[in-house]
């Protein structure tokens, strides 16, 4: 079955872009804080994001105007391959849930966009050779931690920044259509998908995090 944070981190965009081949090699142990933890769970990260990866994330859900979580899990894996992982996700947290997940991610994406432009950060161009599996196998990468456990919060750092990637969770938050339920879910379900994707990309040493 497959599915689908300091602004001072922010560098220049020659950073960034080296920044997107050191995520494929984790993006360097030196900047995995293991002492901290995320507000959900997992090692923190504090380097520099790889905004190309970020980027080409957002082109195959669609680019930033129109982006849809699902559209990207399709460029990725296949539509046939996300409708049973969706089905299974349904069946482990029920429809509403799921939907749920699906509805919150596209608005962290949105809104991790808006803040980064608001802190003065442009994406690059998406990277071609970025598309596909190879995608989703180095969204898998950047978000197994050192112990193997995939956790969505080191993903999401690496994205967009710790700081971001907090600021994002605290917008969910506050927002009336989603809160801190919403934003609960979306951290769970994500771990729970990511894991499954890593599991049928043949990654089999990745393991399942305890928020799940």
């Amino acid at each position: 079955m497959i599915s689908v944070r300091t602004l001072a981190a922010l560098a220049t965009a020659a950073a960034l872009s080296a920044g997107t081949v050191a995520l494929a090699d984790d993006m360097g142990n030196s900047s995995n804080h293991m002492g901290m933890q995320g507000r959900f769970g997992g090692p923190v990260y504090t380097g520099a994001p790889a905004l190309a990866v970020t980027a080409s994330l957002v082109a195959a859900g669609g680019g930033a105007d129109h982006y849809s979580t699902a559209a990207a899990l399709v460029s990725m894996v296949g539509k046939d391959t996300v409708n049973a992982e969706v089905g299974k996700l349904q069946k482990q947290y029920g429809k509403d849930a799921v939907n749920q997940w699906l509805s919150t991610f596209d608005y962290a994406v949105t809104d991790a966009l808006k803040r980064a432009t608001e802190a003065g950060v442009k994406l690059p161009e998406p990277d071609p050779m970025l598309t596909g599996s190879h995608l989703a196998e180095t969204l898998v990468k950047a978000g197994t931690a050192s112990d193997h456990t995939f956790q969505i919060e080191f993903l999401l750092d690496k994205a967009v920044s710790h700081a971001i990637h907090n600021k994002v969770m605290d917008d969910i938050d506050g927002n009336a259509s989603y809160g801190k339920h919403a934003d609960l879910l979306y951290h769970t379900i994500s771990n729970q998908a990511f894991y499954d994707l890593a599991q049928a990309l043949g990654a089999k040493d990745v393991k399942l995090a305890p928020l799940h």
